[in-house]
């Protein structure tokens, strides 16, 4: 018995609303960056969903591809955030506003 490519959808829509929130909502820059993964994530669950749906595998080769630009984008934003930490003793993103001339 398969599962519907609906109920795919429905998580998929779900967890990048979870995502949405958590970004729009949250000041901690750890957070807000697993808000962006868990974003990325949904997208996945929809490429690998119409990749099953379709029968072939070109929506999974998408997602390994997401999947290694999620890795450079968490190693970069993991250096940010210690330079933000470094520098302020503190990872709230409203305050490096003042890092200006």
């Amino acid at each position: 018995m398969a599962v519907p490519v609906q109920y795919y959808l429905v998580l998929s829509a779900a967890v990048f609303c979870i995502g949405l929130f958590g970004i729009l909502t949250r000041r901690n820059a750890l957070l807000f960056l697993m808000s962006v993964e868990l974003m990325l994530n949904a997208a996945n669950i929809n490429f690998v969903a119409f990749s099953f749906y379709h029968g072939n595998l070109t929506g999974q080769v998408f997602s390994l591809f997401t999947m290694a630009i999620a890795a450079a984008e968490v190693a970069v934003g993991i250096g940010i955030i210690l330079v933000l930490y470094r520098n302020f003793e503190d990872v709230d993103v409203t305050k490096a506003t003042t890092l200006r001339w």
